[in-house]
């Protein structure tokens, strides 16, 4: 079984390339997945991996990138099977 890990970010978090640091972070830490902007103005990303690693990013995606300025994280935390062969920015 594998950990997975979904979350909803709020705050300014779209047009301050949250998506493309979410990205850098996540390959970094051979993270399998995706993030993508919702229309609503929210980024949600789901996160493949070692719960120590995704644990560490969840943490990231408390804080993001110098110019974000997240007000809540929602998180999700599920097992299974392997979902994602490698990290990508999604569309809406």
């Amino acid at each position: 079984m594998l950990d997975r890990l979904r979350v909803q970010i709020e705050g300014r978090v779209q047009g301050v390339g949250f998506r493309f640091a979410t990205y850098d972070q996540a390959a970094g830490l051979g993270l399998k997945g995706w993030v993508r902007n919702l229309p609503d103005g929210r980024v949600e990303a789901e996160f493949e991996g070692r719960r120590e690693l995704l644990d560490y990013m969840l943490d990231w995606c408390r804080e993001g990138p110098r110019m974000a300025r997240v007000t809540q994280v929602d998180a999700s935390w599920e097992q299974g099977e392997r979902r994602y062969s490698a990290f990508e920015i999604r569309g809406f």
